[in-house]
This record gives structure tokens, C-alpha cells and sequence, in this order.
């Protein structure tokens, strides 16, 4: 277990922290992610040669969810000014989400740490799958039994939709990825919000923030409580969760975030095959 009084606070260790937290939350902002993806890997494969020591699969996730919560806040914030965060529709998933995160993280100890790195990273392998194919996945034809419309800035009326059972069956999905890996949970709500429920991607990536929020609340307060969190890792982390989460939200309203999801497709290939092959 990592000891915090063996943390090395020189230069060189806080900025390389800063800007772990920097990159995985503009990247997790921009395609509503969150930046788990890239902050547990980065925890787990940087802490022996960042650090001088070896994080456990705990103590990253638990680490992961508290930064989230700065990530989420600031970008959430930043989507709701511009009218674009779906706040019924974030109730209805974060009610199933964030008991289920408490769930998914009382279950991290429980996994064999090699275990874990190998399926985490099949797991980051799959959301590369579901990040390239989300465009030609055609969209749920059916009907939901609440109906909503929004106007994008160009006068474009989109029209989707959802169900009470759907979406908290959905949404405790979430929670429990959420919890368990650290990941936020927006690989599976993303794509649920966009080819099951019709959510245009600018909505359905700010909607997800807000509950990927709720989601890290609940689910770094139960590590919080079994011991696994390091308030020496989140802080160095926190201020690039903060600076990334808002610089995400303006870059995903400013261009569009097609060459961001291949670049960090690419990354994410990359870390999943280093913790697959390690």
C-alpha cells in the first residue's frame, strides 16, 4: 500500500501529476469520458518510475474518482452555462449510478492485481471499439415514454428521448463500472445516451459529466472510507482535473472532437496493450 509519507514532493514529481491530471481530464471533458481512463492506467504503469514505488489497483481507482469529481465539477459548470446538460435526465441515471458506485467500489480489493491490469485494459480496448464504430452505429428506431427536444445554436430542433426502467437499469451499469475501475462510466452511457436513447453527442456529453459527477461523489466517498485514497496523490492532480475539465468543455463547444477521439483512441490502444501485455 502506498504510504504517503514517502512521496517524493520535488518539482519534477508535482508537475509530472499536474499534468497527468491536465491531459486525462481535457480529453475526458471533450468526449465525456471523464479522464479515469487515462489517470488509473497512468497511476498504475507511472507510480514505480513517478514515484519510486508501486500504486495498487485500490488506491488508483479510489485516487481516480476524487480527481473526477474536480474534472466533472468544472466541466459540468461549464455545460450547464451553455444550456446543453440534460438535468432531468441526469436524475434519472444518477439515481441507480451512485448507489451502484458505492457497490462497484467496496469490490476493488477483491481483484488479484494482475487480474485487474489485464482486465482493465481488454476493457479500454473495447471502449476504443465503441469510440470508433459510435458514428456508424445507426441510432434505436424505436419509442420512449419521455419525449424531449433541444435546439442546437444553428436553429436545428433534435428530438430524443428515454424511459424510467431503461435508464436506471443504464445508469446502475454505470456506477458499478464507475466505482469498481474509476473510469467515470461514460464509455457505456455515452453510446447508450446516443445510439439507444437518440441523444445528440453534444448533449448526451454533457449530461454524462453531470452524472459522472453524482457517480464520483458517492463512489471516492466509499474508498474514502476503506482507506484507499491519498489526499498527497489527488491535490497535485486536482488543480489539472480543474484547468482540463473546463478547457475540455470549451474545446468540445469550439471544434469538433473527431481528430481528439482518434488521438486518444490511439493512446488508450497504447495503455491497454502495455497493462494487457505487462
Amino acid at each position: 500500500m502506498l504510504q504517503p509519507d514517502a512521496i517524493p514532493w520535488d518539482f519534477p514529481t508535482l508537475l509530472m501529476l499536474f499534468a497527468l491530471g491536465l491531459i486525462a481530464s481535457t480529453f475526458g471533458a471533450v468526449v465525456g469520458l471523464g479522464g479515469g481512463v487515462i489517470i488509473v492506467p497512468g497511476l498504475l504503469l507511472l507510480g514505480p518510475s513517478m514515484l519510486g514505488m508501486t500504486i495498487d489497483t485500490s488506491m488508483a481507482v479510489g485516487v481516480s474518482l476524487g480527481v473526477l469529481v474536480f474534472t466533472s465539477l468544472t466541466s459540468t459548470l461549464t455545460f450547464m452555462k451553455e444550456r446543453k446538460t440534460d438535468l432531468r435526465c441526469a436524475l434519472f441515471f444518477s439515481l441507480s449510478s451512485a448507489p451502484m458506485s458505492m457497490v462497484g467500489a467496496s469490490l476493488t480489493s477483491l481483484f488479484n492485481p494482475d487480474t485487474f491490469r489485464r482486465a482493465f485494459g481488454v476493457f479500454m480496448l473495447f471502449m476504443v471499439v465503441l469510440l470508433l464504430l459510435r458514428q456508424r452505429i445507426k441510432p434505436f428506431s424505436g419509442t420512449w415514454r419521455y419525449n424531449r427536444t433541444f435546439a442546437d445554436t444553428s436553429g436545428t430542433e433534435h428530438r430524443y428521448g428515454y424511459s424510467l426502467l431503461p435508464a436506471l437499469l443504464i445508469g446502475g451499469a454505470v456506477g458499478l463500472i464507475s466505482g469498481l475501475l474509476g473510469i467515470g462510466g461514460g464509455v457505456l452511457l455515452i453510446p447508450a445516451m446516443v445510439l439507444l436513447f437518440r441523444f445528440p453527442p453534444h448533449i448526451a456529453t454533457a449530461t454524462s459529466m453531470s452524472v459522472i459527477l453524482v457517480s464520483a461523489l458517492f463512489g471516492s466517498g466509499m474508498h474514502l472510507y476503506r482507506g484507499e485514497w491519498d489526499w498527497q496523490l489527488v491535490l497535485p492532480l486536482a488543480p489539472g482535473a480543474l484547468l482540463g475539465g473546463y478547457l475540455g468543455a470549451i474545446i468540445a463547444r469550439r471544434i469538433g472532437s473527431k481528430l481528439l477521439i482518434w488521438i486518444m483512441c490511439a493512446a488508450l490502444a497504447l495503455f491497454a496493450a502495455r497493462m494487457i501485455l505487462t
